[in-house]
């Protein structure tokens, strides 16, 4: 099976970091020896039938890091998958069958549970906080509040759960922080020299935290996106009459599952929540030999 055929429709993960994810998990996990205790306990030629088993409803990512978990170990384990990425599935439901060589199986285990349990977490989560913005045109976003070394998979996994990847990294987009502002002299400086820099293609966001702020911005006709850090529900709307449509908006900071609606009925076109990455519980997920 081609790992890359579970992916999401919307993926925005290559294969090569999917090799070099379970190439880094593999290695960590079965060190210099292997995995002694299915070696000094299985037979070689002993095969084995698992199940990988979703213990909770929720919505799967990670299924082509198991996949390719379980190739690397033995490209004799046949896998058959009844789900893809970013479908939502109900607790009971048989997410992936194998069979093959049982050490391989038993030696990729933990790698591949580690995987699909961390993804489908976040987009489980993700998912959640989409729901509650239904009717609305406000997209749920990630941050770069994501594990050191996972970040392109913890953002592949928000796009499972039906949310948008916010920048990947500091070298993609220009997003202007207060601590920018306050070195740089203030907002029409740093915006200018933000402007005189970049390329025709490069957006620049800057934060702001008070609605004077958010004016000043406005003034200079220099940004492409406002980011309106921890302002209250009030605020958020006096900031999108103020905006009249002239910048994009982005909601930051305190977005949680009970805010997320009041902050959708704002008329701002993003929220950003590190919460998807950085709190999402783990999915339980299970795989079971089928004996």
């Amino acid at each position: 099976m081609n790992p890359t055929t579970l992916l999401h429709p919307d993926a925005f993960l290559s294969h090569l970091a999917i090799e070099q994810a379970v190439h880094r998990a593999l290695d960590e996990d079965l060190g210099r020896a292997g995995d002694v205790t299915s070696i000094a306990t299985i037979p070689e030629t002993t095969q084995a039938h698992a199940i990988m088993v979703a213990r909770q409803s929720g919505v799967i990512a990670g299924l082509p890091l198991a996949v390719e978990a379980f190739r690397r170990l033995s490209p004799d384990i046949h896998i058959a998958a009844h789900v893809r990425d970013g479908d939502a599935v109900a607790a009971g439901i048989h997410v992936l069958t194998m069979s093959g060589p049982a050490r391989a199986v038993l030696s990729g285990e933990r790698t591949a549970l580690n995987f699909v349990g961390r993804l489908s977490g976040i987009a489980t989560l993700t998912s959640d906080y989409v729901r509650h913005t239904a009717g609305s045109k406000l997209r749920i976003c990630c941050t770069r509040k994501t594990t050191p070394g996972l970040r392109a998979l913890e953002k592949y996994a928000v796009r499972c759960g039906g949310g948008f990847n916010h920048r990947f990294g500091l070298d993609d987009a220009i997003l202007i922080k207060d601590n920018h502002i306050a070195v740089a002299g203030g907002i029409r400086p740093v915006l200018e020299r933000a402007r005189a820099k970049i390329g025709h293609l490069v957006k620049i966001e800057i934060e702001v935290d008070t609605l004077d702020q958010l004016q000043d911005v406005l003034d200079t006709g220099m940004a492409d996106v406002v980011l309106l850090d921890n302002m209250d529900i009030a605020t958020l709307k006096r900031a999108v009459s103020m905006a009249q449509g002239r910048v994009v908006l982005e909601a930051s900071g305190g977005v949680t599952r009970d805010s997320i609606r009041a902050i959708a009925e704002t008329g701002v076109d993003y929220a950003s929540a590190g919460a998807l990455t950085h709190s999402a519980p783990n999915f339980d997920i299970a795989l079971d030999i089928d004996a």
